[in-house]
């Protein structure tokens, strides 16, 4: 039997919420102590898992229990700390984005390198298992260079229930921090070579949320291929519709309950979002039925397309059509749980590590500059 990698949680909110089944079901996992300022939440995960709780991420960091934090609180207070638990000697896996700037990015890269200790960044959807059964097609050879790849997603993102922060760009709200960070991860993995330039416009439709909701963008790689990716979170149209109403976390969904993210938007958003998440009275864990998505992706080769979907990957190839089928998960997001538990207690580097995933940063942050200029942005 494998050792198992002693974790701390800093912050039991949405993220975490979506992570928790990963986390009590992976084997090479054991869940030791946590970190948030709502109490609720600190009780039910000391009546969970009985072990520690704390109010205050440093405390966490302090913990001598604790070889690595997976830091789930708000954007803002990534790099800061993930910068405390990597100076602290602890390992890191961090949420996406990052952090909100290039600098904090490098801050982060800087003091995993002196810690001597491993940052990992994820979720995001490049790590699902059928994108990474396409890069393994790609890279095979067989399908000769990419091309091109299309990228389209509609969600109701924008009518989920949000803090305010969430609502402010400046802040780390909107599409372009959150969204566009999957799209993103995914379409840098499956190029395999680094974004040259882009450009984007972005729409920002609702003034009751004043952000990015929908983004359409055109970049292009070093390689010569190039890709389209569109993004909506104005829960109109739903693009589960082309993966067989299978949900972003890879739950059955049911078409007609259509607009019901809006319908449930009343009152106070945070008290709504607190009673959804891990220790409110709403709270239910996530439950599966296939592999995680982030909409429709179709990579062109020389000779094929191929399509990642809930249940494997479509090939249409030359001279033949099939499907490359994929178990169900067995342990949903357990590709995360690889690159951890395989750089802290194996020493294999990690796919996404800082440097990675401020190349992904990088260019959403380009992407939203490009859609306020107006003009294309060099990489």
């Amino acid at each position: 039997m494998l050792p198992k990698l002693k974790l701390g949680v800093a912050g039991l909110g949405r993220a975490f919420a979506v992570m928790l089944p990963t986390l009590v079901r992976d084997a090479r996992i054991a869940l030791v102590a946590a970190a948030d300022p709502r109490a609720e939440a600190r009780a039910q995960f000391e009546a969970d898992f009985q072990c520690k709780v704390y109010r205050e991420v440093a405390d966490l960091c302090a913990d001598p229990n604790v070889e690595a934090l997976y830091i789930a609180t708000p954007h803002q207070f990534h790099a800061a700390q993930a910068c405390m638990a990597l100076e602290a000697g602890k390992h890191v896996l961090v949420e996406k984005p990052m952090a909100l700037s290039l600098d904090e990015c490098r801050r982060m890269i800087a003091a995993a390198q002196s810690s001597g200790k491993q940052l990992v960044v994820g979720h995001s959807h490049s790590f699902d298992l059928p994108i990474l059964h396409t890069k393994k097609l790609i890279d095979s050879g067989r399908y000769g260079a990419v091309r091109m790849i299309s990228a389209l997603d509609y969600t109701d993102f924008l009518y989920r229930p949000r803090r305010p922060e969430e609502l402010d760009t400046a802040a780390g709200g909107g599409v372009f921090f959150n969204q566009a960070q999957h799209q993103v991860d995914i379409l840098r993995l499956l190029a395999g070579s680094p974004v040259k330039s882009l450009r984007c416009s972005a729409g920002a439709w609702d003034a009751k949320r004043p952000t990015e909701g929908a983004y359409s963008a055109h970049l292009a790689f070093a390689s010569g291929a190039f890709a389209a990716a569109v993004y909506s979170g104005y829960a109109h149209f739903d693009s589960d519709e082309l993966q067989g109403w299978i949900g972003e976390m890879g739950q059955k969904k049911d078409p007609e309950a259509y607009g019901s993210a809006r319908k449930l938007l009343t009152g106070d958003e945070q008290a709504i979002k607190n009673s959804r998440n891990y220790g409110g009275r709403e709270y239910r864990i996530a439950t599966a039925a296939a592999h995680q998505h982030f909409g429709l992706f179709v990579v062109s080769c020389d000779k094929a397309d191929l399509r990642p979907m809930p249940n494997g990957v479509m090939v249409y190839a030359d001279a033949e059509q099939r499907l490359d089928k994929l178990a169900p998960p067995q342990v949903p997001r357990a590709e995360v749980i690889d690159e951890l538990y395989g750089s802290v207690m194996q020493g294999k580097p990690p796919l996404h590590n800082g440097e990675w995933a401020m190349a992904t940063l990088q260019v959403c942050l380009a992407m939203l500059e490009s859609s306020r200029q107006g003009r294309e942005i060099a990489l």
